[in-house]
């Protein structure tokens, strides 16, 4: 089980580094003996098997720790947003109704005018708060934790997810979902003792969960990049460099900002292995110049939305200089069954596209107060296409498939044509209005100035896409908008374009 992890690599390496946060840095040993003390304090509270343990706390140490206290009980934690209003926590906190909270008075007090909070811990056992680590090891305790309790199938974490609809659903994985991710993970990425992980990503986003427990699978350590540095080009190249990370994982947003901005392709990074990228598609020419300037590490293309924490893995090794399309997305992972459905529910065969549809080991429970997935399979609702290979191209999101004057077409095909020019940086298109009407708006973030005009972009779509794809407008910007995950935001940028007519 998860929390068996920490407790393997105290008994084997105890003065080992296991966290370096914000808060400061944390011994496997410390970890250990610090989470057994904050188990026995939640047990106070009432926590035992099954019950959820809500963590309100900035990324740190403190928040790492926490974690492996409520798993020691056969509890789940659900790591909470330190950026959201107090009104959305609320919200959380009554649909997966905690047996405790973990937060800082003054978090607990903004919950007032939304009901009563849970019992809540406010601060450490020996009277720390919570953004300042204690400077010993815990007093000896006055009694025993609870006997450990408990099968791989129980609940461990719950992550909460706005998905398609918008209204927060909390997806819940198990001990076994999440160490069928971690092995392979592991496995995949030759993880050793003495890596240095990098971690960008919030708790609350399924990226984090390789950057915590892929560590501490074979005693390495984690850096936690603070939050106020998650968003800081220059901030963020630096981290790389002062902590010697061996393997970055981000959303590829980042490590774009890290090149525009920070400094990266200016920097040799010696230490760096191995870099995966997530959650969102990155742009051809972006990866092909990082590709280049880290000739000496491995580059990795991960799938899966939260519901499976990941589908898929390509391996980015050369890549063709005339090519205009992502990388693909490649072939199953974490021993899952990946398969494209047609809309008739067959299956897709080589160039045909369809639904991607996951079974196997890593798949989720299922949503917190919904029925359970059965038979460990989750229809994805994004779509591929299937290469001669067996690999996949990720297409898109099921209802991001438009008709514009009768036509169908395809938003993120034009976006990889319009990032495909040497003038964009970053582009996302929306359609907006309606009927004949409609019309397709690009959002274009220029690489430089001047920037890209619009017939300069209607030429540049015109020789690679058919008439229906091409630009009705264009809008610049001086960056995309983007969720607290790191995602574009969509639905702002589709209320922009109906602003903006």
């Amino acid at each position: 089980m998860l929390h068996h992890l920490v407790q393997d690599a105290a008994r084997n390496t105890p003065d080992a580094t296991a966290v370096v946060g914000p808060d400061g840095a944390a011994t496997y040993g410390y970890l250990d003996a610090w989470a057994d003390a904050l188990a026995l304090e939640l047990a106070g509270l009432g926590v035992s098997r099954g019950d959820r343990v809500g963590i309100w706390l900035d990324k740190s140490t403190a928040a790492v720790t926490v974690m492996q206290a409520v798993l020691r009980l056969g509890a789940a934690y659900v790591p909470l947003d330190p950026q959201a209003p107090p009104r959305r926590t609320a919200k959380l906190l009554a649909d997966f109704a905690p047996r405790a909270l973990v937060a800082p008075p003054e978090r607990e007090a903004s919950l007032a005018e939304f009901g009563t909070a849970p019992a809540t811990l406010r601060r450490w056992p020996d009277g720390s708060p919570w953004d300042r680590l204690p400077a010993g090891p815990p007093p000896a305790p006055d009694r025993a934790l609870p006997p450990p309790t408990g099968t791989g199938d129980d609940l461990a974490f719950i992550l909460y997810t706005s998905g398609s609809t918008g209204e927060p659903k909390g997806v819940c994985h198990s001990h076994n979902s999440a160490w069928a991710f971690v092995s392979w993970a592991a496995e995949t990425q030759k993880a050793q003792a003495a890596d240095r992980y990098s971690n960008h990503a919030p708790f609350h986003f399924d990226l984090s969960v390789n950057d915590i427990y892929v560590p501490f699978s074979v005693g390495a350590s984690v850096h936690l990049v603070p939050q106020e540095t998650a968003y800081s080009a220059k901030g963020l190249a630096q981290f790389l460099l002062d902590h010697r990370i061996t393997v970055w994982y981000s959303v590829p947003a980042a490590l774009m900002l890290m090149m525009r901005h920070g400094g990266l392709l200016d920097t040799p990074v010696p230490s760096l292995r191995f870099l995966l990228f997530a959650g969102e598609v990155f742009p051809i020419g972006p990866l092909r110049e990082l590709r280049a300037h880290l000739p000496y590490c491995r580059f990795m293309n991960l799938y899966g939305p939260a519901e499976t924490i990941i589908s898929t893995g390509h391996e980015v090794e050369e890549i063709d200089p005339d090519r205009i399309l992502p990388v693909p997305i490649g072939t199953g992972a974490c021993g899952n069954s990946v398969t494209v459905l047609r809309p008739d529910g067959s299956r897709a065969g080589a160039g045909e596209e369809g639904e991607i549809v996951v079974t196997g080991p890593s798949v989720m429970l299922g949503y917190w107060g919904r029925p359970a997935v059965t038979d460990r399979t989750y229809a994805t609702g994004d779509l591929a296409q299937v290469l001669e290979d067996g690999s996949l191209q990720f297409v898109g999101r099921r209802d991001s498939m438009v008709k514009v004057r009768g036509n169908r077409i395809e938003l993120s095909e034009i976006e990889a044509v319009l990032q495909s020019h040497e003038g964009v940086a970053d582009a996302a298109v929306q359609v907006a209005g309606s009927g004949i009407d409609v019309r397709i708006v690009a959002h274009v973030v220029p690489a430089a100035e001047p920037a890209p005009s619009l017939i300069e972009l209607k030429r540049h779509c015109a020789q690679q896409l058919p008439r229906h794809s091409i630009v009705d407008s264009v809008h610049h910007l001086a960056s995309l908008p983007r969720n607290p995950n790191g995602k574009v935001d969509r639905r702002l940028l589709a209320a922009r374009a109906d602003e903006r007519g």
